[in-house]
Parts: C-alpha cells; sequence; structure tokens
C-alpha cells in the first residue's frame, strides 16, 4: 500500500493508518516497553512514510515534562566523559527517552544552562561532580526534578550520586608506587583549583606520601590546556627541587604520556630510571611506550547507573539508594 505524505499528521492519523489505538501510538513512543515489539516496529515504518512526528512540545506543556533528560559535562576532550554520555545515551534511548547534551565549564555557565534546561522541562539532569554555585543547586531545588550528579560518590550531593572515590583512587595508585620502593615522587597537575574532580586526585596522592612519612610537596600545576606538555613541565620544575625525584604521579594519562616523552627525549629508561603513573586509561595509555600504568574508571557504567537512577526517580518518585558506587581499577602496565 503506497501512503501519501501529508502535512501536520495527527496522532488519529497514524493510529487510522497502522490500524492501532491512539493509545498504543502514545506507547509507542512513550513508552515503547508496554507495546509489542512487532506493533512498536509497524507503527515507526508508517509513521515514517507518513510523515508523522510526535508533538514532544505540546506533550511536555501539558504534562509539565517531557522524556528528554539533560546532561551536562564540562568539556568534550576528556574520553571518559564520552563513554559516561554513551552508557547514559543507551540506556536512555532504549526506554523512550532522549538525550540532550550541554558543555559548561564553569560554576557561572552552568548556571545559565540549568535555567534553559529547566524552561525547556527537562525530566531530569545528569551533571558532573558535586561543586556547583548556590544559584544552580537552589534553580534545581525549587524545580523539583530528578539530578543525579556523576563521578561523585557521597552525599551531601543535591538528589543523587553515581561514581567513585576520586580520592582513594589517586591514593591508591599513589601507594603502588611507594610499594615499589619510590621514595621521592612528584605529582603533576593542573591548575585549576575550583575543579574538585582534580583537587580530590592531588589530596589523595599527598595523604598516601603523608602517610608513609614521605615528602608531599613536590607538587606542580600547569593550566589544563597545556595538555601534554604538562609532564615535561612538570619534570622540569621538580628536578631542581628534588635532584632524587624517581616519578611522577599525574592528574590525567594526557600528562602521563607527557612525561614519558620527555623521559624518551632525555634517553632515560622508565621504569629503571623513572616512573610514571596515570590516570584514566585513555585509548593512549596502552599504546605510549613502554605502556602507561594507570586508574581506568568506568565512565559507561558510571553513565548506565545514572540513568537507571533518575528514570527510577522520574517514574516511581524513588529512588534505593541516593548514592551508587561504581568500581575502579588500577591496570599495571610497564611505566611502574
Amino acid at each position: 500500500m503506497k501512503l501519501e505524505r501529508k502535512r501536520d499528521m495527527t496522532m488519529a492519523d497514524l493510529a487510522a493508518a497502522a490500524g492501532v489505538s491512539p493509545m498504543t501510538v502514545s506507547n509507542c513512543f512513550k513508552h515503547p516497553g508496554k507495546v509489542h515489539p512487532d506493533t512498536r516496529q509497524k507503527v515507526l515504518e508508517i509513521a515514517a512514510a507518513i510523515g508523522y512526528v510526535p508533538n514532544l512540545i505540546a506533550s511536555s506543556l501539558a504534562s509539565g515534562s517531557s522524556r528528554m533528560v539533560a546532561a551536562l559535562v564540562p568539556s568534550l576532550r576528556n574520553s571518559n566523559f564520552a563513554k559516561t554520555l554513551q552508557g547514559l545515551g543507551d540506556y536512555l534511548h532504549a526506554r523512550g527517552y532522549e538525550l540532550l547534551l550541554a558543555v559548561a565549564d564553569h560554576p557561572e555557565q552552568e548556571e545559565r544552562v540549568v535555567r534553559s534546561l529547566l524552561g525547556r522541562r527537562a525530566a531530569g539532569i545528569v551533571m558532573t561532580g558535586g561543586e556547583h554555585s548556590a544559584g544552580t543547586v537552589a534553580s534545581i531545588r525549587q524545580a523539583g526534578i530528578p539530578v543525579v550528579e556523576t563521578w561523585l560518590d557521597r552525599e551531601p550531593c543535591i538528589d543523587m550520586a553515581a561514581g567513585f572515590s576520586l580520592f582513594d583512587a589517586a591514593r591508591d595508585i599513589a601507594n603502588m608506587m611507594i610499594a615499589k620502593g619510590l621514595q621521592h615522587i612528584g605529582w603533576a597537575g593542573h591548575d585549576t583549583p575550583q575543579n574538585d574532580r582534580y583537587v580530590q586526585r592531588q589530596r589523595g596522592f599527598q595523604q598516601a606520601m603523608e602517610d608513609a612519612g614521605l615528602r608531599s610537596d613536590l607538587v606542580f600545576a600547569a593550566p589544563e590546556s597545556v595538555g601534554f606538555a604538562t609532564g615535561r613541565l612538570a619534570m622540569e620544575a621538580l628536578l631542581p627541587q628534588e635532584p632524587r625525584l624517581q616519578g611522577l604521579c599525574c592528574v590525567t594519562d594526557i600528562v602521563a604520556s607527557g612525561a614519558l616523552f620527555e623521559c624518551m627525549r632525555r634517553g632515560w629508561s622508565v621504569p629503571d630510571r623513572f616512573s610514571v603513573a596515570g590516570y584514566g586509561d585513555y585509548e593512549i595509555a596502552a599504546e605510549v611506550p613502554p605502556g602507561l600504568t594507570t586508574v581506568r574508571t568506568n565512565g559507561g557504567e558510571i553513565g548506565r547507573a545514572a540513568g537507571e537512577m533518575l528514570l527510577q526517580k522520574i517514574e516511581t518518585g524513588q529512588v534505593e539508594s541516593r548514592v551508587r558506587k561504581i568500581p575502579y581499577e588500577i591496570i599495571v602496565r610497564r611505566s611502574l
């Protein structure tokens, strides 16, 4: 049967063309799990053929919310954030929700973005970290919509949280360096004191050094925009302070890779002359010689957990646990 495309096709038009009720059509788009897969496939195929598009704006105005979930990340450069978004998006899409992405790299911008999303009747919001402006927190609480803060594993939180302890992960990898016999270890980080994720990693490193009775003030910080060069700059800055420097614990794998590149330039053997540890298990970690020991963070599972918690709260009004802890692991390669 050849179906002619018409303007402004309605739900009733689609229901008549598919031989189903308008409620079935509605469920195909809003609650796909309630419709038999064959029926839903048929409805979607006919919808595409006749040019039907559900009026999500009208639906959200009528209900006070939408089937759109918003996710805020501070950067698109970080592959772990990409994995979080993939895990979140896959979970939401399978359940008939759409993901709207926004980037906000400082608290003032995040506050503006959150207000815009609330005006668009987002059903829920997934945020990164636990550091937000007072205006952002007030707007969210006044709106009363579910929120999950990712890369956070503790309370207090605005509503819910999913992640792991960045402090513990950095402390664990620093302790591994100490267990290898290293006593003179530096920290290579970023000069972003407002970024709690980086601050927690540095504190974890310093706590491990202090617990071992070792020097914890060999700390270097560069702007995040410097990227790979941070590793080289850290070595250049810390070696004059401590000529016996044996290794670097780094805030990210990018910084750690930069340190490995500098070792190559100096002709230093890794790990015999100098050891390096990273954070994140980015794609480069397994490829850069001799292989980077690093913390693997399960961004995809964090995203999926955030989706589960958010939809449970949206659809039932409650959640089994406000905080979901996602495990991390240390991947041992030859740089340590």
